[in-house]
């Protein structure tokens, strides 16, 4: 009998229409890479899926469902116990010797029930520590004093950028216990290299003129975003022509309208909602303004890169992994309004420079190219589950 590997995360938790959905299961570059690396290894594989029944839906590659039932929510303590049940199931019905789980909720379930099934390697990917550099005190105390516990069961600890490598390397795993870092998650370059889009006539579709010098952001309409820094940003360049394209949808949007509004900037700012045309959206405009206050490795800013935008961004972990300071963009601490709107109106001044950090950041950014994190990934099962 085939040895077996468990790979699970989390999620958004779905509506009970999602739950239901029969539509084939899409694999993303968060578990592509580790579910082939397992197969090519001669694993049985079981990948949590959120969604009810999901053994029967198709899947690109030859593994086995189950429902994880593992959703973003530390405290939504009944589907935690859930998550915890189908795991156990699983373990207790197969002869499993991987788990390998990402994020923290997944990450708890998949070490919690590694623990207590004596399963022989147990792999954990932070997507980002909840406690870093400025995070509330909660996240500081409680949260990482729940890694450090967890660390003791993990052989393997997968990190994605410096601040976090740091800090779990100073955690205890156990013995033998190793921490490595990648390359993200990786983005399949090929797809921004090409990308085909009539600029003047998509502007013109979203009310912009050829003229216009356009900042973009993508990502849901939350606190931990801090849009708020980069509306003010745009107000105090006191310039009509700077546009700002939010891509996302949440709770803090009416807030924003509000600020944008008494800021006599509501016409320069423009909240687009969920698209599906991002990559376009990037390559029809001048800069990525990205003033978040949390991040583990961004996805939008390295896609961003990929395009070639130039970045404003707040310094904090992930951002400045990704992008060195002067020479891709700008970086300032997160709530510097002041920073962020010298910044912009130099690139609004100087199309040169634009064009050379468009340079630098789409030669820094193969670095995290999927191909290298899939090497990567190999790599380390070579080393771990030899």
């Amino acid at each position: 009998m085939k040895k077996g590997y468990v790979f699970l995360s989390n999620s958004t938790k779905p509506t009970r229409e999602k739950a239901l959905d029969r539509k084939p299961v899409k694999l993303t570059n968060v578990s592509r890479p580790c579910l082939q690396a397992a197969i090519d290894m001669g694993y049985e594989v079981y990948f949590g899926e959120n969604r009810q029944d999901p053994q029967d839906l198709y899947v690109e590659l030859p593994v086995n469902l189950y429902d994880s039932h593992t959703y973003r929510s530390i405290t939504a303590f009944k589907d935690n116990r859930q998550a915890i049940k189908n795991l156990s199931a699983i373990l207790e019905n197969n002869e499993i010797d991987v788990i390998h789980c990402n994020t923290p909720v997944g990450g708890m379930v998949g070490r919690w029930c590694g623990r207590k099934y004596h399963i022989k390697h147990i792999i954990y990917t932070a997507h980002g520590f909840h406690f870093f550099k400025g995070a509330p005190l909660i996240n500081n105390t409680l949260f990482k004093w729940a890694e450090m516990i967890m660390a003791h069961w993990t052989d393997v600890i997968i990190t994605m950028n410096q601040e976090d490598y740091e800090a779990a390397q100073k955690f205890r795993l156990k013995r033998g216990g190793k921490v490595y870092k990648v390359h993200g998650v990786g983005i399949s370059l090929s797809e921004y290299s090409d990308i085909n889009v009539d600029i003047s006539k998509k502007r013109s579709e979203l009310g912009l003129s050829d003229n216009d010098f356009v900042c973009v952001s993508a990502g849901d309409i939350v606190a931990r975003k801090n849009y708020k820094s980069a509306i003010e940003a745009i107000a105090k360049t006191n310039n009509p022509h700077i546009h700002y394209l939010i891509c996302g949808e949440g709770p803090e949007k009416d807030t924003l309208v509000k600020l944008s509004d008494s800021l006599g900037i509501s016409d320069q700012i423009h909240f687009l909602g969920f698209r599906n045309d991002i990559k376009e959206l990037f390559k029809i405009s001048n800069c990525f303004l990205f003033t978040t206050l949390q991040e583990g490795l961004p996805r939008s800013l390295m896609e961003a890169m990929a395009i070639g935008l130039p970045v404003i961004a707040s310094k904090i972990r992930g951002n400045v992994d990704l992008v060195i300071d002067g020479e891709g963009g700008f970086l300032f601490e997160p709530n510097d309004s002041d920073g962020y709107s010298n910044a912009l109106n130099k690139l609004v001044e100087n199309p040169i420079l634009r064009s050379k950090m468009s340079q630098i950041n789409k030669e820094k950014i193969k670095e995290y190219d999927v191909k290298v994190v899939e090497q990567e990934i190999r790599k380390i099962y070579a080393e771990v589950l030899k």
